[in-house]
C-alpha cells in the first residue's frame, strides 16, 4: 500500500465514455493555472511512461482482448506506476493533481459492471493503492447520448463504447451508485448542459473545497 503526502490536493473526474468528463478536468486545470495555482493534469490509464504503455493494451483492439481478471491486473499496475512516478511526487510539492479517472472507474467497469469481481477490485486497491482523491467530480449525463458523443470522436480507444448501450447503462448506475456510498467525497454534476455552465460549477465547488480544507 501507498502512503500520500499530507500536502496537495488530489481531485478526480468519473463518469462514463462521452461524457464531457475530460472536457471538465482540462478546463478546471486552465481555471486554476490562470490563478496562479501550481497544477498537473494527468489521466488513468496512463500518466507515466509505463503506465501509457498499458493503457494502449488496455483502451484498444477487441472488446472481448483480455479476461476480466487479466484486465483489472493491468488497471493496477498502470495505476502503480502513475502514483508513483505522477501524482504523489505533485502532491509531495503541494500541487493540485487533477485526474480524468481514478480507482472509481476499476471500481464501476470491472466491479459493478462485474459483480462477482468487485472483491478482487477492493482487495487489489488496498493491497497495493490504499489512496483515495480528496474530492471527486461524477460528470452524469444519459448513456445512449454519452455514447453516441463518444464514438463520434473516432479516436481508436473504444474498446469500452463497443461493448454497447446496455453496458453504458450499466456503469452508470454504478458510478450513481457509489456516489451514493461516498457522498462526502463524490459530487455528482449534470453533464446534460452547457459546457460552461458545467464547467462553473466544478470551478465553484472545488474553491469551496480548497478554502474548506485550508
Amino acid at each position: 500500500m501507498l502512503q500520500r503526502p499530507q500536502t496537495g490536493i488530489f481531485l478526480t473526474f468519473e463518469g462514463i465514455d462521452g461524457s464531457g468528463k475530460s472536457t471538465q478536468a482540462r478546463a478546471l486545470a486552465a481555471s486554476l493555472q490562470a490563478g496562479g495555482q501550481d497544477v498537473v493534469l494527468t489521466r488513468e490509464p496512463g500518466g507515466s511512461t509505463g503506465a501509457e504503455a498499458i493503457r494502449a493494451l488496455l483502451v484498444a483492439g477487441d472488446a472481448d482482448r483480455w479476461s476480466p481478471e487479466t484486465e483489472i491486473l493491468l488497471f493496477n499496475a498502470a495505476r502503480r506506476d502513475h502514483l508513483e512516478k505522477t501524482v504523489l511526487p505533485a502532491l509531495a510539492r503541494g500541487a493540485v493533481v487533477i485526474c480524468d479517472r481514478f480507482a472509481d472507474s476499476t471500481r464501476v467497469y470491472q466491479g459493478a459492471a462485474r459483480a462477482s469481481l468487485r472483491p478482487l477490485v477492493d482487495q487489489l486497491h488496498d493491497m497495493v493503492i490504499g489512496i483515495e482523491p480528496d474530492l471527486t467530480f461524477l460528470i452524469d449525463m444519459d448513456a445512449r447520448a454519452a455514447l453516441a458523443r463518444g464514438l463520434a470522436r473516432q479516436t481508436g480507444e473504444d474498446r469500452f463504447e463497443d461493448m454497447g448501450a446496455g453496458f453504458q447503462e450499466t456503469l452508470r448506475t454504478g458510478f450513481l451508485d457509489l456516489a451514493r456510498m461516498a457522498p462526502a467525497r463524490v459530487q455528482v454534476i449534470d453533464g446534460a448542459r452547457d459546457m460552461a455552465a458545467i464547467s462553473a460549477d466544478v470551478l465553484a465547488a472545488t474553491r469551496a473545497f480548497m478554502v474548506a480544507r485550508a
